[in-house]
């Protein structure tokens, strides 16, 4: 995966956490910030045994938290104070690993790795998401965070065959994810699958798009 830029999508993605209801904002960016520091570990690292060696680290680092162990790192601060509290514990936070261990191996990647990475990162967060923020048990909150996720890795990835794969594989989850009617507090999710569904270039009626969902959950 190569570094990313700040970019249209970047405001966009920052434009719709502000979606999220005020009591849990910190609590997301806190879940978003952690979903930044696993991806830097992918970008950053070029031996797979070292990448293994630093997510176990943080495996580690966010199952203790289940017993309160303070730590010095920013984000897992955040987590500790924004996040615990909503009843989501460090060893649920710590399966979100499962998915970016599937990007490291040099095997090729088959379509069961790629629904596996979607389910464990993106689904997890989005969900984790929904139940800080008590979006509606109804919001496809799975399906937009495995279509993000996907659609994330297409626009990273070098391979023009694995892209490829990637993306009509997030395409089957975010028309499920922006075909259905979000709740008040899910919102800032369902902006996140617009976003996502727009691809690499957003187009220029996107940000209406976004502003339409904003008031009307659609």
């Amino acid at each position: 995966m190569k570094p990313v830029e700040l970019t249209q999508r970047d405001a966009m993605r920052a434009m719709s956490l502000t979606y999220s209801p005020r009591s849990c904002r910190s609590a997301v960016e806190a879940l978003f910030a952690l979903d930044d520091r696993l991806s830097q570990i992918l970008r950053t690292t070029s031996e797979p045994l070292v990448g293994q060696m630093r997510l176990t680290w943080w495996h580690e680092a966010l199952v203790s938290l289940d017993d309160r162990r303070m730590s010095a790192e920013p984000v897992l601060l955040a987590l500790t104070d924004w996040v615990l509290s909503f009843g989501v514990t460090g060893s649920a936070l710590a399966d979100m690993i499962d998915g970016w261990e599937i990007l490291l191996g040099d095997e090729a990647l088959t379509d069961e790795n790629l629904a596996t990475y979607a389910r464990e990162r993106g689904g997890r967060l989005f969900t984790t998401v929904a139940q800080v923020c008590g979006a509606a048990a109804s919001d496809p909150a799975a399906a937009a965070g495995e279509g993000w996720a996907l659609m994330d890795l297409a626009t990273h990835v070098r391979d023009p065959a694995l892209a490829k794969r990637a993306r009509d594989l997030a395409d089957e989850r975010l028309a499920v994810a922006t075909g259905a009617r979000w709740s008040q507090a899910g919102r800032g999710l369902g902006a996140l699958a617009l976003i996502a569904r727009s691809g690499d270039n957003p187009k220029p009626g996107l940000l209406a798009r976004l502003i339409f969902h904003r008031m009307t959950g659609r």
